[in-house]
C-alpha cells in the first residue's frame, strides 16, 4: 500500500525506495503516530467530516493497531515506506474502506512534525529521570565528604584548597542546568502543535486546531502552516541540550579518570565499573568514563549534522527533513545507555580522603598570604608580588611556606609579623571563603538550595 502515486505511470525504482523508506528508524514513532491519528479522527468528527460511527470505527481500529505494536505482533508489509503508511495499511485491513477517510485534510508533513514533538515530550521526561538519578548520586557523595579537603585546580595545576563536597556539587549544578534546559524546552514545545497545517497551506476543513492541540496535550497550535511543516527548531534545540549534557558528563568523566589514576589516587572505582587489560593483569581501566568522554563527540556531531542539513533548505517541507530522526533517536539512546552506569559508578566509588589531603601543599595558600598583606594595608597588586617572592624563596630553600623563619619574611617585607603563620591552615583557608557559592561557603546553605531544587522535581 502507498499513500500516493495516482499520477504516476511507473512504480518507484527499488533503489530509490530503499533510499526513501524510513520505517527502519521511524518505527519507534508508532505510539505517538496512532495517538495523533486518533486525535485527528475526533477532530474530523467534531467538524462533521466524519460520522460518529465512522470515527468510533477508526479509533477502535487504531487502538487495535497500537495493541499489536505493544504486543510485538505487528507485521510490516513490503509497501510500508514509513510508520504512517504502516499504520494506515494495517488500519485498512482492520476497519475496511472507512480507513481511507482518516487522512482527510491531513498531510504526512504535519503528521510527522506532530509525531516528533509528541515523541520528544515523552522522551525528554524519561531522560530527565535518568539525569536526576546521577544528580542524586553526586549529592550523596557531596554529603558523605562534606568536610574532606582536596586540591582545587585551574589549568590542571594545584590552585587552592576546596572541599570534596564543593567539587562534587560543581558537577551537580552543571547537570541541574541540563535538566532545567530540557524542562524549559518542553514547556515551549507545548505551545506549537503543528497538526492541521496540512502539506503547507493548512486544511480546508473546519478543524478546531486549538481543541485538537489540547487533546494532544499541547497548550497552543502553530501560527503559520508553511513554517509549521518545516520547523525543526525543537529537534535542533534538543540536540543542543543533549550535546551540552554530554559535554558536562565528559568533564565529570575526565575529572574522575584523572583522580582514579594511581598518580593522584583520589578515587578508586568499584570493580563492577572498571575493566581489565587482555595483556596487563594489574590494569583497572575506567572504560565507562572514557566512553562518556568519547560519546560527547558523537552527540556534538549529531547537532552539527542537523544544523548543516537545515541551513540550505527552501521554505516548506523537504525530504531532507527526514534526516532529523536518526540523530535525534541516537542521541537519546546514547544518553539513556550512558547514564545508568555513570550513576552506579559515582554511587559506588570510594574517595581516599587521606590521599587528597596529602596532595595539598602550602604554595596553594599564596593567595591567602596576599590577602594577609591586604589586611595590613598593602594594595592587592603589590601584595600579590610580595606573596610570589615568598613562594620563590620557599622553593629555593626547599621548604614549605610555614617553615620559613620570620627573618626570611622580613627580607621581603617588614609588614610580615609572627601572625603570618596563622595563614598556613588549609581548613582556615577554605573557611575564609565563606561567601555564597564559595569554596567553603555555607555547605548547609548550598545543600538547602540543592535539596530545594530536587524537591521541586519530585
Amino acid at each position: 500500500m502507498t499513500l500516493w502515486g495516482g499520477a504516476f505511470s511507473q512504480p518507484t525504482d527499488d533503489a530509490v525506495r530503499r533510499l526513501n523508506d524510513s520505517l527502519r528508524f521511524d518505527w519507534r514513532l508508532y505510539d505517538v503516530d496512532i495517538t495523533g491519528s486518533i486525535a485527528w479522527a475526533w477532530a474530523l468528527a467534531d467538524a462533521d467530516v466524519l460520522a460518529a460511527d465512522e470515527c468510533e470505527t477508526l479509533v477502535g481500529g487504531l487502538e487495535q493497531v497500537r495493541a499489536e505494536f505493544h504486543a510485538g505482533t505487528f507485521v510490516p508489509a513490503p509497501g510500508d515506506e514509513d510508520i504512517h503508511t504502516a499504520v494506515e495499511r494495517r488500519l485498512t485491513e482492520i476497519a475496511g474502506g472507512v480507513a481511507g477517510k482518516l487522512h482527510t485534510g491531513r498531510s504526512r508533513n504535519d503528521q510527522v512534525a506532530t509525531d516528533v514533538l509528541l515523541w520528544l515530550l515523552d522522551a525528554q521526561a524519561k531522560l530527565i529521570a535518568h539525569l536526576l538519578e546521577l544528580a542524586q548520586a553526586l549529592i550523596a557523595q557531596a554529603q558523605q565528604h562534606a568536610g574532606a579537603l582536596m586540591p582545587g585546580y585551574t589549568h590542571l595545576q594545584p590552585a587552592q584548597p576546596v572541599t570534596a563536597a564543593h567539587w562534587w556539587l560543581s558537577h551537580f549544578w552543571a547537570l541541574a542546568r541540563d535538566i532545567e534546559r530540557l524542562e524549559q524546552l518542553a514547556d515551549a514545545w507545548r505551545e506549537k502543535c503543528p497538526l492541521g497545517s496540512g502539506a503547507l497551506a493548512g486544511t480546508p476543513y473546519p478543524i478546531d486546531r486549538q481543541a485538537l492541540a489540547r487533546r494532544l496535550g499541547f497548550r497552543g497550535c502553530t501560527a503559520n502552516s508553511l513554517d509549521a511543516v518545516a520547523d525543526r527548531d525543537h529537534v535542533a534545540e534538543c540536540l543542543f541540550a543533549l550535546a551540552l549534557a554530554g559535554v558536562h558528563l565528559s568533564r565529570l568523566a575526565e575529572d574522575l579518570i584523572i583522580y582514579a589514576n594511581p598518580a593522584f589516587g583520589f578515587v578508586r572505582l568499584d570493580e563492577r565499573y572498571s575493566t581489565g587489560s587482555s595483556l596487563m593483569p594489574q590494569k583497572r581501566n575506567p572504560d565507562p568514563l572514557e566512553l562518556a568522554r568519547g560519546k560527547a563527540g558523537r552527540l556534538i556531531g549529531h547537532l552539527s549534522g542537523l544544523l548543516t542539513t537545515l541551513k540550505g533548505l527552501p521554505s516548506g517541507y523537504n525530504k531532507d527533513l527526514q534526516e532529523d530522526k536518526e540523530p535525534l533517536f541516537d542521541a537519546f539512546d546514547t544518553l539513556l545507555a550512558l547514564l545508568p552506569p555513570l550513576a552506579g559508578l559515582v554511587s559506588s566509588l570510594d574517595m581516599d580522603t587521606d590521599r587528597m589531603r596529602a596532595a595539598l601543599n602550602e604554595a596553594m595558600l599564596a593567595t591567602d598570604l596576599a590577602d594577609y598583606l591586604v589586611g595590613r594595608g598593602i594594595p592587592f597588586r603589590q601584595a600579590h608580588g610580595l606573596a610570589g617572592e615568598v613562594v620563590r624563596l620557599a622553593e629555593l630553600k626547599g621548604v614549605e611556606l610555614s617553615a620559613l623563619a620570620l627573618e626570611d619574611y622580613h627580607t621581603i617585607s617588614d609588614v610580615f609579623e609572627t601572625s603570618v603563620l596563622d595563614v598556613f591552615s588549609f581548613e582556615a583557608a577554605v573557611a575564609r571563603r565563606g561567601v555564597v557559592s564559595g569554596g567553603a561557603g555555607d555547605f548547609d546553605e548550598q545543600m538547602q538550595r540543592v535539596q530545594a531544587w530536587v524537591s521541586r522535581r519530585q
